[in-house]
């Protein structure tokens, strides 16, 4: 039996996840983060700081605790895809799927055949998921989770939707608002955004496909996980970072009746546009 994939287990019992995102670079900021509370920890390779170099003892990092590592590439391309999972990622958040051909491309490449063409190798896959490994074990834990952010997305919902082997899809609020002539921010309250949001998640529950959404505060993750969204991300490590850093600066100069210093205006990093 393989290494549990948590997300998958909260899933079937009709859970919600909460998930981490990781932009920073860096095993030990990941191994924090890992004792964190989180069920698991995405490590974004497409606008996060890190590559595949990085990503990897980010992974090793990460397997101290039981937190189930997730990852999201930099865009549909089978080699970046298998290269994560052979290091022992346990599922593939995939950016800007706008078709059923797109979503099937993104299933074929998390699985092995005879579902998809992933490819073998006994990479860290197999030292992450144990004796248990198997293609047909794989298979049955890896996650394929396509992100839903365009209209063109919109205009395939229902195609995306029931693509089989399609574990999850995953909603980037900040292109979806832009791709809608709208303003591209997380925590969406926008009625054009959330209406979209709405109709995302209610094709997700009519095709048993679960939805995730990437968040920037804890009370509109929770407000989403009422709503009925089964994965929800808070903010990135590094915008969790620069907002607590921020306020204490804040905190110490006004208690002590300092000016803030000019340059201590909020970095774009602190709202990270996903």
């Amino acid at each position: 039996m393989m290494r549990e994939n948590k997300v998958k287990t909260i899933w079937k019992s009709g859970g919600a996840v909460v998930n981490g995102w990781l932009a920073i670079p860096s095993s030990v900021s990941a191994e924090a983060m890992a004792h964190c509370g989180f069920d698991s920890l995405t490590i974004d390779v497409q606008h996060g700081l890190i590559d595949y170099s990085s990503a990897l003892p980010m992974l090793q990092a990460i397997s101290t605790r039981e937190v189930t590592p997730l990852a999201r590439v930099p865009w549909l391309e089978p080699g970046i895809i298998m290269k994560m999972l052979d290091a022992g990622t346990y599922g593939i958040i995939c950016p800007m799927i706008n078709t059923r051909a797109e979503a099937e491309k993104l299933v074929g490449a998390c699985k092995y055949a005879p579902i998809g063409y992933r490819s073998f190798a006994g990479a860290r896959n197999s030292l992450y998921g144990g004796p248990g490994f198997s293609p047909k074990a794989a298979n049955e834990t890896v996650l394929a989770i396509a992100m839903i952010e365009t209209v063109e997305a919109m205009q395939n919902l229902d195609a995306i939707m029931s693509t089989p082997g399609l574990d999850g899809i995953y909603v980037g609020p900040s292109d979806l608002g832009l791709s809608m002539g709208r303003e591209a921010k997380l925590d969406q309250t926008d009625p054009v955004v959330v209406e979209a949001l709405d109709k995302i998640l209610a094709s997700a529950k009519q095709h048993g496909v679960h939805a995730g959404l990437h968040c920037g505060s804890p009370a509109y993750a929770a407000q989403m996980i009422k709503k009925g969204f089964q994965l929800v991300s808070l903010s990135s490590e590094m915008g969790m970072m620069q907002a607590a850093a921020t306020a204490a600066a804040k905190s110490v100069r006004q208690d002590a009746g300092l000016e803030a210093p000019k340059e201590a205006a909020p970095l774009s990093g602190s709202r990270p546009a996903y």
